[in-house]
């Protein structure tokens, strides 16, 4: 059976809803972002918003489950088929974690959380325990694999994992901020190519008879 257009549209309308918020807290900032401009941005009525959506807090929280967390799943997912090859798997998460989410409109939400996180403490520790900490534990599950199995010398597995993520959370910063003033724009896969080849190089369990 065809499902008639009048509710495809209103089946769409939450994920509308949340991607108009989240465009406006990257542009605006989440304190500045008013729900009427949300609606507005959507096509919507103020009301027809609230059918849906009851503050800015839920539609950011909607904007992450439905937008970001999906593809961390996805990188976990991908990651069974690397256990033999950590390195690959750092890889993998690295280059899922720029081109699905810090090239896109997720990217910017870093920036706002930097911004306004201690104002808006209850979305910033949604944001934290549903990106921040699963992403982690998918790097520190490619690290103690590779130590596991040899390839990775000994490191501080948690210390280790947060620094993985520093390069890209700088990218996506940048490319809301001060990128603007670059006269020559970086290339993001290029920096982070560099990143992680020093970033492995560091963790690679020495040769046998090489010194450490």
């Amino acid at each position: 059976m065809i499902e008639p257009a009048r509710q495809r549209r209103k089946s769409a309308r939450p994920g509308e809803l949340s991607a108009a918020a989240l465009a406006l807290f990257v542009e605006k900032g989440f304190a500045a972002t008013r729900l009427e401009e949300i609606a507005a941005r959507a096509g919507v009525s103020k009301g027809t918003l609230y059918l849906y959506f009851d503050s800015k807090e839920a539609l950011f929280t909607a904007a992450i489950r439905d937008g970001i967390v999906p593809q961390l799943e996805s990188a976990a997912a991908r990651m069974s088929a690397l256990q033999d090859d950590p390195e690959g798997m750092l890889r993998e998460i690295l280059s899922a974690c720029w081109s699905q989410i810090g090239s896109s409109e997720f990217g910017g939400i870093p920036k706002v959380m930097i911004a306004e996180a201690k104002n808006f403490p209850e979305v910033a520790r949604f944001y934290y325990e549903h990106v921040i900490v699963p992403g982690r534990l998918l790097v520190e599950r490619a690290i103690k694999r590779g130590i596991e199995t040899g390839v990775f010398r000994e490191v501080d597995v948690e210390l280790t994992a947060s620094l993985f993520f520093a390069p890209a959370m700088h990218l996506s910063v940048w490319k809301h901020s001060l990128a603007f003033c670059e006269v020559c724009q970086q290339d993001p896969e290029g920096f982070l190519d560099n990143f992680l080849e020093i970033f492995l190089r560091g963790l690679r369990a020495p040769r046998q008879g090489t010194p450490e």
